[in-house]
């Protein structure tokens, strides 16, 4: 019968033998990760290590979602290389801890709650760009020192594992759930390689990670407003790309879980680490999504896996780096590749004839900017206002206008469709000034003024009116359209006619609240 005990979630249910193997199967995971992520930056082995520890440890016990984990991770490597490069590892440090200080804000200002706006094609090219870059960076494991590939017996012998991995980690599941597959993989492929004493790739050969416990250190360099300007525009692009790649983590987790976290939470907690993670020698870093899918697949779902996670990878480094560098990365490399193939949302693959075309078109550039140029927040961005001006084309288009005159000669005109800068030019093709009776009522009942675009229509077409001698009513704006437009009285002349103070003509049914 399986135990179960609480840890800093009293809601929260926790089998904690599932849990301890599958943060000591990510633990495995995150080593190689880190080390090559730190080296892309130009950085030491150990400084991402070092993040991956700090990174998870804290975001495990003081985030928003319990099983996420976060580590050193590339899109923050691809920040910080040029600066490693001109200014130095301590520039780094300094930028690491500002960046933090920045999420650590924006968590405290409830702004996790943005993630909102990014519509669901977003996430779909998202996830999907992420698991092409997971997969394609597998493929330097086939390539040789010299870059070539590999060929002959040594190509073979890494496939063989490879496919024996994924064999393993697709399998035993259907088998039992005892132990996780992704762990079960590693250590057959280890037994395999170290039993036989085949020659192949190590987590040795990517570089040393024996190292000591993360010291504290200060950044050293010149505390003035030069540095502040130097490391600045680093920390918030990296500040960005962490809530961005974190969030949308979440979000992916939520949905496999089919519970909720909290982003505002989890953007404190990213900062808090990456503040620490400054001032203990760490590359920083945010949440991982291929390390997060491979600790949900297993099983867990609490935050024990995290710390777990952590903590051995740091018990690694500090007393087993002899033991973890013989650890086949043929294993590692079908661990990976499985977790890209987890990762792909292929279901978005079927929606190709049933989705809009504008949303297929946003899937597929975000899932091309993320896969090849590696810029998780510029995809994002770019996604998210493609898809709000295409928004804003289909709601511009909705405007109508219905028109009847009635039996006292006065034209109505019903008004339904949202108000703004896009249907501005639509609305005032409705109406027919110089043909117009005496007196008009424009009705917007079913209709809503949106913002500063739709207050200088309306000022427009009164004017129009009152150009030729012609009355006009405005009926049913509600309490929020008759803000803006008091509001816009300090800002432009707002031609209201016969009502400066916008007390407009209603009818005695209630106002509707567009």
């Amino acid at each position: 019968m399986k135990k179960y005990f609480n840890l800093f979630d009293l809601k929260q249910k926790v089998d904690y033998r599932t849990e301890v193997l599958s943060g000591l199967t990510v633990a495995l995971a995150l080593v190689p990760e880190a080390v090559a992520f730190a080296l892309i930056a130009g950085l030491s082995p150990l400084t991402g290590l070092y993040a991956a520890f700090v990174m998870g440890l804290v975001t495990s016990i003081l985030g928003g979602r319990p099983g996420m984990i976060s580590g050193a991770t590339g899109a923050v490597a691809v920040v910080i290389a040029a600066l490693a490069q001109s200014h130095g590892v301590e520039y780094v440090f300094a930028t690491v801890i500002l960046a933090g200080l920045l999420q650590f804000g924006a968590g405290m200002l409830k702004l996790g709650k943005l993630i909102r706006l990014v519509p669901h094609p977003v996430i779909f090219g998202f996830v999907n760009g992420l698991a092409i870059i997971i997969f394609l960076s597998q493929m330097d494991q086939f390539k040789d020192a010299s870059g070539d590939w590999l060929t002959g017996s040594t190509l073979y012998m890494l496939l063989g594992l490879v496919l024996l991995t994924m064999l393993i980690i697709w399998g035993l599941p259907k088998l039992t759930k005892v132990v996780p597959a992704s762990l079960a993989a590693i250590l057959v492929v280890f037994g395999i390689v170290w039993g036989l004493g085949l020659d192949t790739k190590t987590v040795g050969d990517l570089a040393s990670i024996k190292g000591g416990f993360p010291p504290f250190h200060i950044p050293s360099l010149p505390f003035n407003f030069e540095t502040l300007q130097i490391i600045f525009p680093y920390a918030a692009i990296m500040a960005g790309v962490g809530l961005i790649e974190s969030l949308l983590t979440l979000n992916i987790v939520d949905e496999i879980t089919e519970t909720r976290g909290r982003g505002n939470k989890e953007a404190v907690a990213q900062g808090t680490a990456n503040i620490i993670s400054g001032f203990f020698s760490g590359m920083g870093g945010c949440a991982m999504i291929g390390q997060s899918l491979i600790n949900i697949s297993n099983g867990a779902r609490a935050r024990l896996s995290g710390i777990v996670a952590s903590v051995m990878l740091l018990c690694f480094v500090m007393f087993g780096s002899s033991l973890i560098e013989q650890v086949p990365m043929a294993a590692l490399t079908g661990l990976m590749i499985m977790v890209a193939i987890g990762t792909f949302e292929w279901a978005s693959l079927r929606t190709f004839n049933k989705m809009p075309k504008s949303d297929i078109f946003v899937m597929v550039l975000v899932t091309l900017v993320t896969a090849f140029l590696h810029n998780l927040a510029l995809a994002v961005i770019i996604g998210v206002i493609i898809a709000a001006l295409v928004f804003a084309w289909d709601n511009a288009k909705r405007i109508r206008a219905r028109k009847r005159v009635d039996e006292d000669g006065v034209k109505y005109y019903e008004i339904y469709g949202p108000l703004f800068f896009a249907s501005v030019t639509a609305f005032n093709e409705k109406f027919d000034v110089l043909n117009d009776p005496q007196e008009v009522v424009i009705d917007f009942a079913e209709s809503r003024v949106v913002d500063m675009s739709a207050i200088e229509a309306l000022n427009k077409i009164t004017e129009r009116y009152h150009k030729v001698g012609k009355k006009v009513h405005l009926k049913h704006l509600s309490k929020d359209c008759l803000l803006l437009l008091k509001n816009a009285e300090e800002i432009i002349t707002v031609n209201i006619l016969e009502d400066p103070t916008y007390k407009v003509m209603v009818d005695k049914i209630e106002p509707a609240q567009s």
